[in-house]
């Protein structure tokens, strides 16, 4: 039993270090935040199919990254929910392997938009920004997440083996 908590948070924990990793390698290159952003992290949205661990670390790797970003309060928390909600709707559609990215694509796609209105003062469109960062959670999460899915499957029984 405390083989399996110490294996749920060492996944978990791995997970949200590649997120933040991930978010920063994309934030030097300006993609990272903004109302066209391709975060490489949210590729990893589609973890939830191989592991609940996933969940917590893909929403605590979000949290961190918005922080230390440095953005701002309604990103950190708002924007962190997002990712939480995508994550666990992609857990529970991880039967369908072709649907995990949606829940994450459709989240952040609805809720970031009104993040970056009321958090950044975006003055663009809610439809516009819904369209930008939903077509860089399309890049990211469901051409480049599909592609990591489709590596990662051969081994997941040794990469994300339970105890």
């Amino acid at each position: 039993m405390k083989n399996k908590k110490v294996l749920f948070l060492s996944q978990a924990a791995m997970i949200a270090a590649l997120y933040v990793v991930l978010t920063f390698v994309a934030n030097a290159f300006g993609l990272a935040s903004g109302a066209i952003q391709v975060r490489l992290s949210e590729m990893l949205a589609i973890l939830p199919f191989f592991t609940p661990a996933a969940i917590p670390g893909l929403y605590i790797g979000c949290m961190l990254s918005n922080l230390l970003t440095g953005g701002c309060l309604l990103d950190i928390v708002i924007g962190s929910l997002a990712s939480l909600i995508g994550a666990v709707g992609a857990y529970l559609v991880r039967k369908k392997k072709w649907l995990v990215p949606l829940p994450t694509i459709l989240a952040n796609a609805v809720i970031v938009p009104f993040v970056l209105i009321y958090g950044y003062g975006l003055v663009d469109a809610w439809w516009y920004l819904v369209l930008t960062v939903g077509a860089g959670e399309v890049i990211s999460c469901g051409v480049l997440g599909m592609i990591l899915l489709l590596a990662l499957q051969k081994n997941a029984a040794r990469i994300f083996k339970t105890a």
